[in-house]
């Protein structure tokens, strides 16, 4: 029971607390919706239904869809932290990702690990993988952060990095997806927003 005790204590240490990854200054404000009203239209619900509820942003598939729920931030950001607790309700995946034209990488979290990937290819390639039980039905803390040609994220204290040359190409958002039913709260996302953005 004591070798539990750092992993536990680490899991209720983290958001503000977590140390920077790649961006080593604070990054502006760009999103932190309450999820208490509809979201801004700078979200869009590009799969499934996501619905904001009293501080809790609760993500359900539709079998119509044919594909996991994914919920799209239309900011392109160059360099990015983004936060959020998450809980999922079944067993699946739970990413956090982002694109230009098509998917420029994405980190995924198992039923046993995590994974940082890259999408240069028509199939996800994954450069990092990490060891780590993120269990059904409990939060979890998850940091994701990218810049230039690199991505790392940490989840409830663990951390993982990874770097590929196709990290560095230029976003035009950024994206969350999960399967079946999960829960997102406490999200917010800084960064530096690309030139074409700014425009």
């Amino acid at each position: 029971m004591r070798s539990l005790l750092p992993l536990l204590l680490t899991s209720l240490v983290f958001g503000a607390d977590l140390k920077p990854l790649l961006n080593d200054k604070p990054l502006p404000a760009v999103a932190a919706p309450t999820l208490k009203e509809p979201l801004s239209a700078e979200w869009s619900q590009a799969k499934g239904k996501w619905t904001p509820d009293n501080g809790v942003l609760h993500m359900v598939e539709i079998p119509e869809d044919k594909h996991v729920p994914v919920l799209h931030h239309k900011v392109g950001l160059s360099a990015a932290v983004i936060e959020l607790d998450f809980k999922q309700d079944a067993a699946g995946a739970f990413y956090v990702g982002c694109d230009s034209d098509k998917h420029v990488g994405r980190v995924v979290v198992l039923g046993g690990s995590v994974v940082i990937q890259e999408d240069s290819a028509k199939a996800s390639h994954t450069v990092a993988s990490l060891k780590y039980n993120a269990k059904v039905g409990e939060w979890h803390h998850l940091r994701v952060e990218w810049k230039d040609d690199q991505m790392a994220c940490n989840i409830d204290g663990q951390e993982l990095k990874a770097q590929h040359a196709y990290f560095a190409t230029a976003k035009k958002r950024s994206w969350l997806a999960g399967s079946k039913t999960a829960d997102v709260k406490n999200l917010t996302i800084n960064g530096e927003k690309n030139v074409e953005a700014k425009k």
